[in-house]
């Protein structure tokens, strides 16, 4: 695409902050975030992300820095995070390529977890504010009214719309998370398929870094457990695979859960599941998740003791 289909301020920021201007553009994504893959007049392939500040993205790139510098597979910020207006933005290195991770089995959730316990690790020791608040699918601890955290776009709509045991079921896990007296920890609170690719056996690349959390650390095992497939609409895996993740990341870290903290991942396992039935119900789509989660919630909140 050429080089003249990007915001006005993105040119002369990137002269600015990288010393060259961009001379094409190779992708553009626009999610949550806008997303511009540029190549710039020296040659180099870089990535721009700009997105609404809420006060996480410094300290989000400052922790993706130091993994980078420590080896974990992922881009390697080249700027720190930069106000434009209301925009906060930073760039970093392109890493493309790799190849998605399908599956949801007990042996593909092991392979998950041995990189989620290696990013847990690497981040043990940062050193940054916690980035606050949470994203809004893992934000379970919120303080605001209700059940679910403010989402504008979702709480005008009809709730009815949101199936009972969604409902019931997110009540029972919320309870039992915010019951915990457990310390907080940073973790990645999106670690789904589609933010991984994989060269053969070996990840390439996490992507997604603005969805770092500030949770019990169970609490962020849990939630991984329950997302890991996902490449595409919401999904819940097998028990069994949550399972076999919990048991991976706990044999990793070198250190078993207490029943407290067990109970907190159960519970966590389901909090993801049921904001994204909601999401969709709200939408008038039909869950992909809905089965699974309808047909594990049950167990789920048992293990959960909810």
């Amino acid at each position: 695409m050429p080089s003249d289909d990007l915001p006005d301020w993105l040119p002369h920021w990137c002269v600015d902050q990288l010393g060259n201007e961009p001379v094409s553009v190779l992708f553009k994504l626009r999610r949550m975030s806008a997303v511009f893959g540029l190549q710039l007049a020296d040659g180099r392939d870089v990535v721009v992300k700009a997105r609404e500040d809420e006060g996480r993205a410094a300290s989000c790139v400052a922790a993706q820095a130091r993994l980078a510098e420590r080896g974990f597979p992922c881009a390697r910020p080249l700027t720190p995070v930069i106000g434009v207006d209301t925009l906060a933005v930073h760039a970093e290195e392109s890493r493309p390529s790799g190849d998605l991770l399908y599956g949801d089995s007990p042996d593909i959730a092991v392979r998950y977890a041995v990189v989620f316990a290696r990013l847990m690790a690497g981040l043990a020791d940062a050193t940054v504010a916690p980035p606050l608040p949470n994203p809004r699918w893992a934000r379970w601890d919120h303080t605001d009214s209700g059940l679910w955290p403010t989402i504008p776009e979702l709480d005008y709509r009809d709730q009815r719309a949101v199936p009972a045991y969604v409902v019931d079921t997110a009540t029972r896990a919320r309870k039992r998370l915010l019951a915990a007296d457990l310390p907080c920890v940073l973790g990645h609170a999106d670690f789904e398929a589609h933010n991984l690719r994989w060269r053969g056996r070996e990840v390439w690349a996490v992507h997604d870094w603005d969805s770092l959390a500030w949770q019990p650390e169970a609490a962020l095992v849990g939630a991984a457990s329950g997302v890991f497939p996902k490449t595409g609409p919401a999904t819940l895996p097998p028990i069994e695979s949550s399972e076999a993740f919990m048991l991976t990341c706990q044999d990793l870290r070198g250190r078993r859960f207490t029943v407290e903290e067990q109970e907190i991942a159960w519970a966590a396992s389901l909090w993801p599941a049921a904001h994204d039935v909601r999401w969709e119900a709200l939408h008038g789509d039909k869950a992909v998740s809905d089965t699974a989660l309808r047909a594990q919630a049950a167990e789920r909140l048992r293990r959960a003791n909810a």
